[in-house]
């Protein structure tokens, strides 16, 4: 008996003691909308102060919170230290598009990311404080996030992904709160295009933005993203655009979020 029982204690002592990411809740008060704001943050195993970091945020679906990333995929926080960046996870409201809603004073999402957010990541953690060190992705509602506020905010942000984004809410087939957010479309019409990426893509001048979208075949959304990456090439604009098998679920963004950071940790290399 004695022998089943030493074995396991035995292998253990000899295993590895591997450091662990750092993983903390943070609660930040938004001037915009006069409210508390919950976002996860993740820092790489070896974090130090004496070292700047790269950031990248990170941007959950629809009717999800802050914490969905990180409780469904526990394995950002390996990849956050293998590529020794700082993951940043901010609540979008259930169904806030990460816009500045017009209507609602309490969403006022677009600031508060790209602004308040910032400024207290960059002021309380040892980061990289230029576009080049900064990234953003996400993913379904997330995804029009990331390419929206990359698109409209392009001296903050140097990359952006989607994983399979919203590309186009202007002729989305689902309300989902956009009308809560943006008015009907019908009296905003503007308004939709200009908080639509499909649309903000006619800004973009070759080279601005490096970016990486992706979707799965099956999909829903993969109609959209091809449309997308189509206006894209017409435009001129390089960006890597990629398709495999998989429809809209955990198990295909799982996947694709190694691919994403993968694609920034190349690009962050160049200001390391």
């Amino acid at each position: 008996m004695k022998k089943f029982i030493l074995l396991p204690l035995f292998l253990m002592l000899l295993a590895p003691v591997f450091p662990q990411a750092i993983v903390d809740t943070l609660t930040i008060f938004s001037p915009s909308m006069q409210k508390d704001v919950k976002s996860v943050i993740i820092l790489p195993e070896d974090y130090t102060s004496s070292k700047k970091y790269p950031v990248v945020y990170l941007l959950h679906g629809y009717s999800d919170n802050y914490s969905k990333w990180v409780r469904t995929v526990p394995s950002i926080k390996d990849l956050a230290s293998q590529h020794e960046i700082i993951i940043v996870c901010p609540d979008g409201a259930f169904s806030s598009w990460y816009v500045d809603s017009p209507i609602d004073p309490k969403f006022q999402y677009e600031t508060y990311i790209t602004k308040e957010l910032r400024e207290y990541v960059e002021k309380n953690f040892s980061t990289i404080q230029q576009r080049e060190g900064r990234a953003i992705t996400g993913l379904s509602m997330g995804g029009h996030g990331a390419l929206v506020l990359s698109m409209r905010n392009k001296n903050i942000y140097a990359h952006a992904g989607s994983m399979s984004g919203v590309t186009d809410i202007y002729s989305l087939d689902r309300n989902l709160d956009l009308s809560k957010r943006l008015g009907s479309k019908e009296e905003n019409d503007e308004l939709w295009k200009n908080r639509s990426a499909f649309y903000l893509a006619e800004t973009l001048k070759n080279g601005e933005l490096n970016l990486a979208v992706e979707c799965g075949v099956d999909d829903f959304l993969y109609d959209a993203n091809e449309r997308f990456h189509k206006k894209l090439r017409e435009l001129k604009i390089d960006h890597d655009y990629t398709i495999r098998p998989g429809v809209h679920n955990w198990e295909y963004w799982t996947n694709a979020i190694q691919y994403q950071l993968l694609f920034f940790d190349r690009h962050f290399d160049k200001i390391r």
